[in-house]
């Protein structure tokens, strides 16, 4: 039997192995994967096996005896963005890896990153800290009226302001916006701007391609809907990027020799990006979900992720007290909805008392986005290819039936 009307084939043979795969599935109706997503048995049963290792021989030693895999862990997430293992650096975490990429510019007072108006909150601390220190300046290109940037907003930003670096977020936590993240890269690299992506919630469910970007940077993390585990995330460094010789402020013996007493030279490759302590366990349960997201297919995956968020909008928006937030041209597998007479957290704990998990969305999360929207908080439900309609339906109908109390 098939199960979706998309363009790519999904069976129901499929659907239960992929469910078969995660364990979680037994007992949770997870739609939190824009949050942590429910990791496939590989994942843990790596990590288990490193932890093993480290318990048995030592963790020093067990590193060595790991070290073809920890490579190919690198090779692997590189085929999922279309990228050279020499180009990644393994990070604690995508807000790790995108706060590198902003310390290997040397900002001086009168600069000006340019970004959008629906951006990562840490993403946006991390520019008004740059603002409130060393005086940059932030400047947000304008949305287009069915909302997302507008890249002539952009284009026309660069020509008048001339920032040091263009920063946008693929997918923005607080909805499920796809930013025109390609159309971007090519005005950056026409304009010769610096471009960094943080594709944090769009990695495992939208195909990436750093070719396609023309990025300078791209910052991603392992939990989400790459299906990976919490605590790793990692950083695409482009060959432009360390060629010009860009490397983090914070600099450690993993990414450079102490060449005399005061000098030093950063290594070649995106290890410059680095901490010599690295958890590899964790490096190894990244390997294992990239490897099992490029057997499910990003796009065949992507695809019914998104036909579940599709239909949860649907059913949500015939929800008495009920109102779908999500706007812009192209809409992703996460889904924000406001529910009247409650306090989303509050909300989100009640689901969870049934079984259901979801996130919750508050207005500090995203000052600009949810003022325009007129909205204190909103429930986020964001399902993967391993859920099902009935897990959606469970969802909506228990939301339905609290939003009437």
């Amino acid at each position: 039997m098939h199960t979706n009307q998309g363009t790519i084939e999904v069976t129901t043979d499929d659907i239960t192995r992929w469910r078969a795969d995660t364990p979680g599935c037994r007992t949770r109706n997870h739609l939190n994967n824009a949050g942590s997503a429910l990791p496939p048995r590989p994942v843990p049963d790596a990590m288990l096996a490193h932890l093993r290792l480290e318990e048995e021989i030592g963790g020093y030693e067990a590193a060595d005896a790991a070290a073809e895999l920890i490579q190919s862990s690198y090779v692997d997430v590189g085929r999922l963005i279309g990228a050279q293992a020499r180009n990644l650096a393994i990070t604690q975490n995508a807000t790790v890896a995108f706060a590198l990429a902003l310390s290997a510019f040397d900002f001086q007072h009168g600069d000006t990153i340019l970004t959008t108006r629906n951006d990562y909150i840490s993403n946006q601390l991390n520019f008004l800290s740059l603002q409130r220190r060393q005086g940059v300046e932030v400047v947000r290109a304008e949305d287009a009226p069915e909302g997302g940037v507008d890249p002539q907003s952009v284009r026309e930003s660069i020509r008048r302001q001339r920032p040091r670096l263009v920063a946008v977020t693929h997918v923005p936590t607080n909805s499920g916006l796809v930013q025109p993240v390609e159309a971007l890269g090519e005005i950056c690299a026409e304009a010769e701007v610096p471009y960094l992506v943080d594709a944090c919630q769009s990695v495992g469910q939208l195909p990436v391609d750093v070719g396609r970007l023309r990025c300078d940077f791209l910052s991603v993390t392992a939990r989400k809907f790459l299906r990976g585990p919490r605590g790793v995330g990692f950083l695409y460094v482009s060959d432009r990027a360390l060629d010009g010789g860009l490397y983090p402020l914070y600099i450690d013996m993993r990414g450079a020799e102490w060449t005399a007493p005061d000098d030093f030279a950063p290594v070649a490759d995106a290890r410059r990006f680095e901490s010599w302590e690295l958890n590899y366990a964790g490096v190894t349960g990244l390997g294992e979900a990239a490897r099992y997201a490029l057997e499910v297919g990003i796009e065949r995956g992507g695809e019914r992720a998104r036909e579940l968020a599709d239909y949860a909008r649907e059913r949500l928006a015939v929800v008495s007290g009920v109102r779908v937030l999500d706007r812009g041209p192209e809409l992703c597998a996460i889904v924000t909805a406001e529910v009247a007479g409650w306090h989303a957290p509050e909300l989100v704990g009640r689901l969870r008392e049934r079984g259901i998990n979801t996130a919750a969305s508050l207005r500090e999360y995203a000052v600009i986005d949810m003022t325009e929207k007129e909205a204190a908080s909103a429930v986020r439900i964001s399902p993967h290819y391993y859920n099902t309609r009935e897990e959606v339906d469970g969802c909506v109908d228990a939301i339905g039936e609290l939003a009437c109390r």
